[in-house]
């Protein structure tokens, strides 16, 4: 049974820093591009950056470039998202997903079929 478990989140002030992590057991996905997306009250689920298998390509939606860094770990089958100069519109449920497809990376949430259960962050102004 595949899990993804995030952990990390909390309650921030703006301009403050978290790093949140995705731990995946169940099935190994090397192969497979891994995705962070988050939610707010009252909007859709929103792409905030992905990685490739190797990890040496990554995709950012705008609103997060240069301030946040995805990363991961193959050996240890976890993921991370390095969230810096936080703003309190950086404030939602933070979701891991793993992309069905290997060898495709995408920003778009069609194609990532397993999910965590998510991690809230809250950035306070």
């Amino acid at each position: 049974q595949v899990q993804l478990v995030e952990s990390g989140g909390g309650l921030v002030q703006a301009g403050g820093s978290l790093r949140l992590s995705c731990a995946v057991s169940g099935r190994t996905f090397s192969s497979h591009a891994w995705a962070w997306f988050r939610q707010a009250p009252g909007k859709e689920r929103e792409s905030v950056a992905a990685i490739s298998e190797s990890g040496d390509m990554t995709v950012y939606a705008d609103s997060v470039k240069g301030r946040f860094t995805i990363s991961r770990n193959n050996a240890e089958n976890t993921m991370y998202l390095q969230m810096n100069s936080l703003k309190p519109e950086d404030t939602a449920v933070y979701y891991c997903s793993v992309h069905a497809t290997a060898y495709y990376l995408s920003l778009a949430r069609a194609g990532y079929a397993y999910w965590g259960q998510g991690t809230q962050v809250t950035v306070s102004s």
